[in-house]
């Protein structure tokens, strides 16, 4: 897994520097109508409690303001930033950076949503196939979250540029999502490499 320049910065270090202001910035462009699935939310509380133990796990939730956790409720986005937040700074002593931290995290989420309904429907239009997977995909996440467009432009035969207009996740976050998504139809020796285009914009490029 190549994991590519994120945040405008050349190295981990100052993207950990500014970890925190980035997501800060992401919360002050959301809207009340931007939200997403509580499953991943659900996901980060686990991840964190697999890793770091009940006590770190709670700790994620109370920065979400919730209380409680439903996997098909949409919450605001904002929450999910806050959480977010909180996980990677408990899990960048063990993981590495806040790249890790986040790409371990996006992983998870992958997971997490094709375990759910709207992911066992993508997975069977996909039908293992990685292309048809990429493509659904785009339209996807639609059922996950209330934000953003996703679009594929085929770069070759085994390779395709994934593109999210309005997003609030950081890059190294969705080349987990992407990769994991990748694996789970069994595609090969599969790399992502992100960029981050803008603070809400990426793309990444996709081969296997």
């Amino acid at each position: 897994m190549e994991l590519g320049p994120f945040e405008g910065s050349a190295g981990a270090g100052v993207v950990d520097d500014g970890a925190e202001w980035h997501l800060a910035e992401r919360c002050l462009a959301a809207t009340p109508e931007d939200s997403a699935r509580g499953m991943f939310f659900q996901g980060v509380v686990g991840v964190v409690g697999f890793l770091q133990g009940e006590a770190a796990a709670a700790q994620c939730l109370e920065a979400s303001g919730l209380r409680e956790l439903n996997a098909a409720e949409l919450y605001p986005v904002t929450r999910f930033l806050a959480m977010t937040s909180r996980a990677t700074r408990l899990l960048r002593p063990q993981l590495g950076n806040w790249a890790q931290s986040l790409h371990y995290i996006g992983t998870q989420a992958t997971v997490d949503f094709l375990a759910s309904m709207f992911g066992r429907e993508l997975m069977q239009a996909a039908r293992r196939d990685p292309r048809m997977l990429l493509q659904h995909m785009a339209d996807g996440y639609r059922t996950a979250v209330s934000y953003g467009e996703r679009t594929v432009l085929w770069t070759g035969d085994r390779s395709a540029r994934f593109v999210m207009r309005r997003d609030f996740m950081p890059a190294p976050y969705h080349e987990g999502v992407l990769l994991g998504a990748m694996e789970a139809v069994g595609a090969q020796d599969v790399r992502v490499h992100g960029r981050q285009l803008s603070l809400l914009d990426t793309e990444y490029d996709v081969s296997w």
